[in-house]
């Protein structure tokens, strides 16, 4: 079973590569629902920015899956483990709080269906299901960096340039609508969620069960 399994997890990556370039690739050339942002300038946005990350992280882990054991084989998983919960947040957030605010419909709508839902849920299971590894209590610190380096992004952005009005406004998801210390607040409570969404994994992962 354990060949078998591998060779599921090639025919996933495989696919994460492929949906991850395809769904980008029709955010670039035409924006669609939320995603209002085109071009290069869909690169601000932490939902293009992870699956991008998901589907960097699939590359290596394919180029290193020969590698059993190898240093650079447990570093793919690793990334593999940072990206699932970099795109789970995107999911969770989606879910909980701006496909409420701006209507599931256009959160869902063209590649964003990939970015926002399915792309996520199969990072998601795959780790779950189909590592290997025994991720430890650092990896699932780790899972943090992501959200982190974009808040320092997303709101230095915001100090150094201001605010701005909508649609040209640097606080694209309306974080500091509230001022500052709420808009902080936001980026540290998704920060712990991202570590609850790697402590989720740690917990259900369930190695050779497929």
């Amino acid at each position: 079973m354990k060949m078998d399994r591998k060779k599921l997890r090639k025919i996933v990556n495989i696919f994460l590569v492929i949906a991850v370039a395809c769904s980008w690739l029709s955010i670039f050339v035409s924006a669609s629902g939320a995603l209002m942002k085109n071009g290069i300038n869909s690169l601000k946005y932490f939902t293009v920015l992870s699956n991008l990350f998901e589907g960097a992280a699939s590359i290596v882990w394919l180029v290193s899956s020969g590698k059993n054991g190898g240093r650079a084989s447990i570093l793919a998983e690793r990334l593999k483990y940072i990206a699932a919960a970099a795109v789970g947040l995107t999911c969770a957030v989606v879910l909980t709080f701006l496909g409420p605010l701006y209507g599931y419909p256009a959160m869902f709508a063209g590649g964003s269906l990939f970015m926002h839902l399915l792309t996520p849920l199969i990072a998601i299971a795959e780790i779950i299901f189909l590592s290997d590894v025994e991720f430890t209590r650092k990896d699932n610190r780790l899972v943090m960096l992501s959200p982190l380096i974009y808040g320092v992004f997303y709101l230095g952005n915001n100090l150094i340039n201001g605010i701005g009005e909508w649609p040209d406004t640097n606080d694209w998801y309306l974080f500091l609508a509230w001022g500052y210390p709420v808009g902080i607040l936001i980026f540290a409570v998704i920060c712990v969620v991202t570590w609850l969404l790697g402590l989720m994994m740690r917990k259900l992962h369930r190695p050779g069960k497929v």
